[in-house]
């Protein structure tokens, strides 16, 4: 089959104690990763934040941003991820990168977790959302999950990535937009507490 024949699209972490560590990546199309420019972008985004951290990350596909929080100095990562090629690969990477005891594998959907308050490893300082572009109804869970002040740390940052043609909302819960960032067809938005502390 072709699907067989296609080369996975591997990648790496940027940097950080795991710097050049090889991640596996997904066959053809049907996953989506965020590529090394948003990632490295993110990371530069975020800066010292994520030392120390822990970190959300929903849609986690790959694992690439949890592997890359902790790389650069987060004390945890949390991974949501559903899809099961994805959900494959994550493990695989987490794995690989000898990381199991910093990085928590939740394999259900978003929505799930974020009804499971028991399986919350928060509160968290940063929450990473990467839904599929065409998914309305993600935002509106994000809305109603961060209006809970159990998942997120007092100061806590939320980024979504998403199409550059998909407005991001004004808010999200008690968190405002701060400032979104373009890549081409990809944005990052970045959210913090509606009282307006600094990036």
């Amino acid at each position: 089959m072709l699907f067989e024949r296609q080369k996975s699209r591997d990648m790496r972490v940027i940097a950080g104690t795991h710097r050049g560590r090889r991640l596996r990546g997904p066959r053809g199309t049907a996953l989506r990763p965020t590529s090394d420019r948003v990632r490295e972008a993110l990371f530069s985004i975020l800066g010292p934040r994520v030392v120390g951290c822990r970190l959300l990350d929903l849609y986690a596909g790959t694992g690439a941003i949890g592997i890359e929080a902790v790389s650069r100095g987060a004390a945890q990562a949390t991974c949501v991820e559903s899809q099961r090629e994805a959900l494959a690969l994550l493990r695989h990477n987490v794995a690989d990168c000898g990381l199991t005891k910093n990085i928590m594998v939740r394999a259900q959907t978003v929505q799930q977790f974020l009804r499971q308050r028991d399986r919350w490893n928060g509160p968290y300082d940063i929450v990473f959302a990467d839904p599929p572009y065409a998914d309305a109804p993600a935002f509106a869970a994000l809305v109603s999950a961060v209006a809970d002040d159990t998942l997120l740390a007092p100061d806590a940052r939320v980024i979504i990535e998403h199409a550059t043609k998909t407005p991001p909302p004004a808010h999200l819960g008690a968190w405002a937009l701060l400032h979104a960032y373009r890549y081409g067809d990809t944005s990052l938005s970045l959210y913090a507490p509606a009282a307006g502390a600094a990036p």
